[in-house]
């Protein structure tokens, strides 16, 4: 039963690619936002709308993808979250007026809301101690792929223009959906868990509406849920309007933009492997270790983001340095939530616990680009993203300061399900076991 080690990392790569591509495509409106603008003649306020249906709309569909997944085969139901993907991209490539092009940009939610069966997947392939790190490494191709969208929005959308850069991202996802349904095996839910150990069969465990219940009895996964109620609120904003936030408010140019955001999109990239693995090396002494991780960046990256803008406009070297240091600390959470979630709740439920934790996340910040765009046409885009942000970190850090002192009881509660998991699987397979 247990995954070949060069398979499960084979899996781990196209995912990486998956979320890496789909990622650029998906972050490409951000620094795509001006010509876009200037396209269908639009101000802050309609641009937000844009940003804020697709975010709407994956918010709508987080919940069915999670139901789906614990249900039935994770890699088909990837394949076509990826298919899709692509079909909406050249959708909005095609659109013709404003209207047109912020309902199809809406469909590109879609598929946005998939992310929960690649975790979920790749919890049975790698056991709790080093899903930190994995899940670290697959969230880096989150910043890389706004990289990748930065420079391909500064180098291809002058010569082919922002619906062409939207072509070739869409033709890509049709290209990684058929990699995905015939290169990617679903595996048994929970096989990696170490009170399974040894076994070589063990029950299929599929999605029950009572244990999926149960979950919100869960105090951690609650004050979880509601830490992600405000924890994507800044990078929603920071992805719609950070690129827009240079180019007027600071003045750079298109190759200031790209000197200074790609060193900063590489940073951010490294703090979600650093987070992660962190997070493993604590949790293996305490568990309470991936949260002490996730609340210091919070806090840190708050601090420094408040003090990053308010480096005066004639200092861009200094601006710069504050902003790698920034961005090194805000993605430390991420990759510790989500092996969390995964470290409460049961295999058979972890998608639909990741889709409800997501689910809430989005709806909450689902509105965020739009109150940014609303504040930055009141006042300016610094004011409405240092409000918002700052605002929303410190509220997520009192949710997880309390987790801090209650996650330990939900965790040990769930260990307990799997070794008593375990032992009824070994009667019904005593032969199974090899160890």
């Amino acid at each position: 039963m247990r995954n070949n080690s060069r398979y499960r990392w084979f899996v781990v790569i196209v995912f990486f690619f998956f979320m890496l591509l789909h990622q650029s495509d998906k972050l490409l409106i951000g620094p795509l936002t001006t010509p876009i603008m200037n396209t269908f003649h639009i101000d802050e306020v309609q641009m937000g709308w844009i940003f804020t249906g697709a975010l709407v709309v994956g918010a709508i569909f987080y919940p069915l993808w999670g139901f789906l997944y614990d249900r039935y085969a994770r890699p088909k139901l990837l394949a076509l979250a990826s298919f899709i993907w692509g079909a909406t991209t050249w959708l909005s490539a095609i659109a013709p007026s404003y209207p047109t092009f912020m309902a199809t940009r809406a469909t590109t939610g879609i598929d946005d809301s998939s992310y929960p069966g690649i975790f979920s997947l790749v919890a049975d392939y790698f056991g709790p101690r080093m899903r930190g790190k994995i899940y670290g490494i697959l969230q880096l191709a989150q910043p890389l792929g706004y990289m990748i969208g930065l420079i391909a929005a500064t180098l291809l959308s002058g010569a082919i223009g922002w619906r062409g850069v939207f072509y070739i991202t869409g033709s890509l996802g049709i290209v990684l959906s058929i990699i995905i349904y015939f290169g990617v095996k679903d595996v048994p839910r929970g096989q990696s868990e170490p009170e399974m150990a040894g076994m070589e069969q063990m029950g299929s465990y599929h999605f029950e509406w009572k244990t999926a219940l149960n979950m919100f009895t869960k105090v951690s996964l609650l004050l979880l849920f509601a830490q992600g109620f405000v924890g994507v609120f800044p990078w929603n904003v920071i992805t719609s309007w950070f690129f827009r936030y240079l180019e007027t408010e600071r003045e750079y140019s298109q190759n200031q933009v790209l000197v200074t955001m790609a060193p900063a999109i590489l940073v951010l990239a490294a703090g979600y492997f650093v987070g992660g693995a962190l997070g493993d090396y604590l949790f293996k002494r305490t568990p309470r270790g991936r949260l002490i991780v996730a609340l210091v960046g919070v806090l840190t990256g708050a601090i420094l983001l408040f003090f990053t803008l308010q480096v005066p406009n004639d200092s861009p070297g200094l601006f710069m340095v504050m902003l790698l240091f920034t961005a090194l600390f805000i993605p430390f959470a991420a990759p510790n939530v989500i092996s969390t979630v995964y470290d409460i709740t049961l295999p058979e439920v972890r998608s639909t616990a990741l889709s409800v934790q997501y689910f809430i996340e989005s709806s909450g910040a689902a509105l965020a680009p739009l109150l940014a765009g609303w504040i930055a046409r009141e006042y300016n885009l610094e004011s409405a993203i240092l409000s918002i942000c700052v605002t929303a970190w410190i509220l997520g850090a009192i949710f997880l300061s309390f987790n801090v002192v209650v996650l330990p009881k939900d965790i040990l509660v769930l260990r307990g399900q799997l070794k008593d998991r375990a032992e009824n699987e070994r009667k019904l397979h005593p032969v199974s076991s090899v160890e």
